[in-house]
């Protein structure tokens, strides 16, 4: 066999090799080198995937193109999702609702469920008690979105009467409004302010004491005539403390409503106010049987003032204030109401604060149009009335108003909307972190800075009242 020269092996073996190499680069697709076996690929970002049953509750309402406004409420269709399974699927009546708080892009709404003709139609939603009246809260300057939520549930828990509340998120003609808190409408009902229905020919001996509901609050709408009249409510002949403006205190009528409640049922919900008034500016307010107690449930008072206290709420016993008598009962404060501003949420008159009594506000801010009246410092000027309000002070702190019992409560808030991913798609939808919105005192980044300065607050607070009510 003749052997080939070395040197031509030499040149055989990289001319094959550049053969082979010229092949692999025709041979690819787009003209590039592949990549070696083993290099990672790009990983995409992975998409959390949440269960129905850790979803919020949705709320989806069609206004079939019609525009919604203050009043009156307008035709619309609404559909309940709970879980993945539509729990309910009927009509509404729906508009705007709140005072300051419609300023805001992200609105409350006040609904009435109706049948297909358009007639009331009372229902249970969302494992509330039968009704027709419902209240879609949004938290907007409250960036906790738990503020109503949290006083709501510390009242029943304390034996007091609050609206039921439930978290949900909410679409309205497809566009999404981020979390809401879903709410029942404070009104006359069994499972809501239990007192007996006042008929309009109810106007004479027992029948004539009872039930009605009045508040001390800034007129709206609804009412009749403008301003504050002879029509919606009647006056206090006492000066609020303090006010340097000529400001006044008014009760208005809230059931039965302005519209329906007779002359005599006027005349006797009023006297019956002012003989409370006379009793507790009288020189005999200390006494049972002569002073404001023959007149009054002192424990609805004392729990109605610790819940705003503990709150500083800076609307306290001013705005949304509501009381309620029944037949041959005595007047009885509550329930409470509208708590968006309270828990350091205000930057004026010290509603931010936690060493300042709420109660005092006339003090901080005397030409406020809406004054407290002048019942609270009167009653702290009594000592029985002070020793029930310790001692029941005293009883909370050790169960339900400890701070490691208000606390889990808010955690347990805070674990329903991360696990429903509810606290980023509100924020998504409404970018306020960071920005003021009337009347934040304090603005964070993000929730995490938000909730830490809520809780931190709570604490302070609580920790404050103890010296404070001690001292009383």
């Amino acid at each position: 066999m003749k052997r080939i020269p070395h040197r031509r092996i030499r040149l055989f073996f990289p001319i094959s090799i550049l053969l082979l190499l010229i092949l692999s680069y025709s041979c690819s697709s787009d003209n590039t080198i592949a990549p070696p076996v083993d290099q990672e690929k790009e990983k995409e970002p992975e998409v959390e995937v949440i269960a129905p049953e850790d979803k919020l509750p949705l709320i989806q309402i069609n206004t079939n193109g019609s525009e919604i406004v203050d009043e009156p409420k307008i035709e619309a269709s609404i559909e309940i999702t709970v879980s993945g399974e539509v729990t309910y699927d009927g009509f509404v009546g729906i508009e705007f609702r709140g005072s300051s708080s419609q300023g805001f892009p992200k609105k409350s709404y006040g609904l009435e469920t109706r049948d297909e003709t358009g007639e009331d139609l009372k229902v249970e939603l969302l494992g509330f008690p039968e009704e027709e009246d419902w209240i879609l809260h949004g938290p907007y300057s409250d960036k906790s979105l738990m503020r109503n939520m949290l006083i709501m549930d510390l009242s029943r828990d304390i034996g007091q009467y609050a609206s039921r509340t439930k978290f949900v998120e909410l679409e309205i003609n497809d566009s999404f409004q981020g979390v809401y808190v879903f709410m029942e409408k404070l009104k006359r009902d069994g499972d809501r302010i239990d007192i007996s229905k006042l008929e309009e020919d109810e106007n004479t001996g027992e029948d004539l004491t009872g039930g009605y509901i009045l508040k001390i609050d800034k007129t709206s709408g609804s009412n009749l005539g403008e301003g504050y009249n002879d029509q919606n409510s009647f006056g206090s002949v006492y000066d609020p403390p303090f006010a340097n403006m000529g400001q006044e205190i008014n009760f208005l009528y809230e059931y039965p409503k302005a519209e329906d409640i007779t002359s005599e049922q006027k005349d006797y919900i009023s006297n019956y106010v002012s003989q409370f008034e006379d009793a507790l500016a009288s020189d005999d307010f200390q006494d049972p049987t002569l002073g404001y107690a023959a007149h009054i449930d002192v424990t609805s008072f004392i729990d109605f003032f610790l819940l705003n206290e503990i709150s500083n709420n800076v609307d306290g016993f001013r705005l949304s204030t509501f009381m309620h008598k029944d037949k041959n009962e005595k007047l009885k404060m509550g329930p409470i109401w509208d708590f968006n501003l309270a828990f350091g949420n205000a930057d004026y008159c010290s509603g931010g604060e936690t060493n300042v009594w709420a109660y005092r506000f006339n003090e901080r801010c005397p030409s406020d149009f809406w004054q407290i009246p002048f019942w609270w410092d009167r009653l702290l000027q009594d000592p029985t009335f002070v020793t029930q309000l310790k001692d029941r002070w005293n009883t909370l702190r050790s169960s339900t108003l400890g701070n490691a019992s208000v606390q889990a409560k808010i955690q347990v808030y805070r674990t329903t909307l991360d696990t429903a991913g509810a606290v980023d798609t509100n924020f998504s939808t409404w970018p306020i972190f960071g920005s003021y919105v009337w009347p934040n005192r304090f603005i964070g980044d993000n929730y995490d800075q938000e909730m830490e300065y809520f809780t931190s607050w709570v604490d302070g607070r609580l920790n404050w009242l103890d010296s404070a009510i001690d001292g009383l």
